[in-house]
C-alpha cells in the first residue's frame, strides 16, 4: 500500500489485505516525523517547554489557530438558526443481532484513499479522496464534484482533504465545509457553495475560516459535524510527534488537541457561541473541549443528541469517549495525563476534573480506532441504538450499547473488513465505511 492510514501514529501493526494479513513495519510513533515542522511553531528540540512534573500544572502554548486573514474577528454573543437534524427514534435494543445475518456491501471502488462519505440528498453520495477530490457516487459510478488538489497537501500520511459536513441548511444555501492541509501543511477551515444540482461545486467558491498552524505533519484530526445545536463541531488533534511535546490538548491557549464549536449560522466568517467554556476569556473561545491526543472521527447519536468521541491512541490502547446531550461544555478527555484509562508517562492526574472514556481496547486487538456511528435508520432495527467503531490495522468492527443500568456492553460484530479509514451516514440514518486498502465504499445491509 502507497499510503499508510493518515490519522494514527507509526506503530508496528498488522493491516489486513481481504482475508489474509499483512505485516507492515512502521517506525516508532516517538520519532520525529516525515515532514518539516511549520516554520513558526516551535520544535521539540527549540523551545518547546519541558514536560511538567507530575502533579504540576502543565504550561500553556502561544495561540495557534486564528481567524483566516481578510475576515472578522469572531464576536460572542450569536445565537444559531440552524435548523434541527431530522428527528429519529430513540429506541435501542437491548442485545446484540447475529452479525452473520447482514454484511456490508460494496458500493464501488477505486478511490484514491477516500477519508469521508456524506449524503448531500440528491440520490447519490460524496466521497471525499484525501489528495483533494470530492467525488459523487451514483450506482456505482464515479464523478468528480470538486478537485481542489492545487492547494493541498497530501504526501504526508495524515495531510490532505480529511473531513466534510454539510450546513444544516444545505438544501437551500448549498454551504459545506472541509477541513484540509494546505500547502504550508497548517490546517484549513473553509466554506464552498456547491452547484444547485448538487453534483458539482465550485473550487474559487471558498471562503476560509480558519487557520491552524500544525507544528508537525501527525495528528491533524480532521472530523467535522454539525450538532443538534446547529453548531459546527471540529476535531483537531494535538500536532503530532509523540506524547504532545507541546502539551497541546492540555493547553487552553491553542486549539490543537480540541474539540472546536463555532456559529457558521450568520454569514461571513463565523461567531462564538455564548455558552462555550472560554467565550469570555481565559482560552481560545473556538474551544468545546479539551484533552484530545487525535480524534479520528467523532458523531452525534441523531436520536437523543449524546456525542461519541473515537481518540486514537499512543501507543499502548485506543478509546471512545462520550458525553450526554444537555451536558455542560468544557469536558476534559485526559490527554496527555492518560491513554485511555491509564497514566501516560508518569503524568499525574489527581485533581484533574476528566471524563472518563467509556471503552477501550489495548494494542492486542488493533493499533487505530475509526469512530462511526449509533445507527438509526429504518432498515436494520436489529441495530437500534448501537454504536459502531472500527480498527483501521484489524479491519475489526465492533458494537457499543448502553444496558439498562447504564454500564457498556461490546462486542465483536465483524473482521477482517479492511482498512477502514470512516464511517458515513446518510440522511435515512443507514450505515456506510471506506475502506483504504482497495478504495472501496461499502454500506451495511440485511444478507
Amino acid at each position: 500500500m502507497t499510503y499508510l492510514p493518515y490519522r494514527m501514529r507509526s506503530i508496528l501493526f498488522l493491516t489486513v489485505v481481504s482475508a489474509f494479513i499483512l505485516a507492515i513495519s512502521l517506525t516508532a510513533c516517538a520519532a520525529a516525523p516525515a515532514g518539516s515542522p511549520v516554520s513558526s511553531e516551535p520544535t521539540a528540540s527549540q523551545t518547546a517547554p519541558a514536560y511538567p512534573a507530575p502533579g504540576e500544572t502543565a504550561s500553556t502554548q502561544p495561540a495557534a489557530g486564528t481567524p483566516a486573514t481578510g475576515y472578522p474577528a469572531p464576536q460572542s454573543g450569536s445565537t444559531s438558526t440552524a435548523a434541527p437534524q431530522p428527528a429519529a427514534s430513540a429506541t435501542s435494543v437491548d442485545r446484540f443481532p447475529d452479525p452473520a445475518a447482514f454484511e456490508w456491501k460494496k458500493l464501488a471502488e477505486g478511490i484514491e484513499r477516500p477519508t469521508d462519505v456524506t449524503d448531500p440528498g440528491n440520490g447519490a453520495l460524496w466521497v471525499l479522496s484525501q489528495v483533494g477530490r470530492i467525488l459523487q457516487v451514483r450506482d456505482g459510478q464515479l464523478s468528480e464534484v470538486m478537485d481542489i488538489r492545487d492547494r493541498i497537501k497530501s504526501s504526508g500520511e495524515e495531510q490532505g482533504l480529511l473531513g466534510i459536513a454539510l450546513d444544516p441548511k444545505f438544501t437551500d444555501n448549498r454551504f459545506f465545509y472541509v477541513n484540509y492541509t494546505d500547502l504550508s501543511g497548517n490546517t484549513v477551515i473553509a466554506r464552498f457553495t456547491a452547484a444547485a444540482d448538487f453534483k458539482t461545486a465550485d473550487p474559487n467558491s471558498e471562503e476560509k475560516l480558519i487557520q491552524v498552524q500544525q507544528p508537525y505533519a501527525n495528528h491533524n484530526g480532521g472530523g467535522m459535524a454539525f450538532g443538534p445545536d446547529g453548531l459546527l463541531y471540529l476535531g483537531l488533534g494535538d500536532g503530532g510527534s509523540g506524547g504532545d511535546p507541546h502539551n497541546n490538548a492540555q493547553s487552553t491557549n491553542t486549539l490543537l488537541g480540541k474539540l472546536l464549536r463555532i456559529d457558521v449560522s450568520q454569514g461571513q466568517a463565523y461567531t462564538i457561541p455564548p455558552t462555550n467554556p472560554y467565550a469570555g476569556g481565559g482560552g481560545k473561545p473556538e474551544i468545546y473541549a479539551l484533552g484530545l491526543r487525535n480524534p479520528w472521527r467523532f458523531s452525534f447519536d441523531r436520536a437523543t443528541g449524546d456525542l461519541y468521541i473515537a481518540d486514537v491512541g499512543q501507543d499502548q490502547y485506543e478509546e471512545v469517549d462520550f458525553e450526554p446531550a444537555g451536558s455542560q461544555p468544557g469536558a476534559n478527555f485526559g490527554w496527555r495525563l492518560r491513554e485511555g484509562m491509564h497514566p501516560y508517562d508518569g503524568y499525574a492526574s489527581d485533581g484533574a476534573n476528566l471524563v472518563d472514556p467509556i471503552w477501550e481496547y489495548d494494542h492486542s486487538q488493533g493499533c487505530s480506532i475509526t469512530g462511526g456511528f449509533v445507527y438509526r435508520g429504518e432498515a436494520l432495527p436489529e441495530f437500534s441504538g448501537i454504536y459502531l467503531a472500527g480498527d483501521f490495522c484489524t479491519g475489526t468492527i465492533w458494537g457499543l450499547l448502553r444496558a439498562a443500568d447504564g454500564t457498556w456492553q461490546s462486542q465483536v460484530l465483524w473482521t477482517h473488513q479492511g482498512n477502514l479509514t470512516s464511517f458515513g451516514q446518510d440522511r435515512s440514518g443507514e450505515l456506510y465505511y471506506l475502506n483504504q486498502y482497495n478504495g472501496g465504499l461499502y454500506q451495511l445491509v440485511r444478507k
